[in-house]
């Protein structure tokens, strides 16, 4: 017998998206997202992403790449 392991997604469900927002309906919840200032992505059928650290505040940091410099050597 084959056992697979369950991944724990990153994303809320259906359901805790509209637990945290109050909100059925997608517009209202994106309304909410906007407001509160929690970090969301729409995907390609309108309906607003959001991941389990973004709805607990966790701010995700991209590190700047560093900018281009000429070299020194020869100097």
């Amino acid at each position: 017998m084959e056992q697979t392991i369950e991944q724990e997604s990153i994303w809320l469900s259906d359901r805790d998206l509209e637990k945290l927002t109050g909100c059925k309906k997608q517009s209202l919840q994106i309304e909410y997202l906007r407001e509160q200032g929690i970090a969301f992505r729409i995907n390609r059928l309108g309906e607003p992403v959001v991941s389990k650290d973004a709805a607990k505040g966790v701010q995700i940091t991209q590190q700047a790449k560093p900018k281009w410099q000429p070299s020194l050597v020869g100097k």
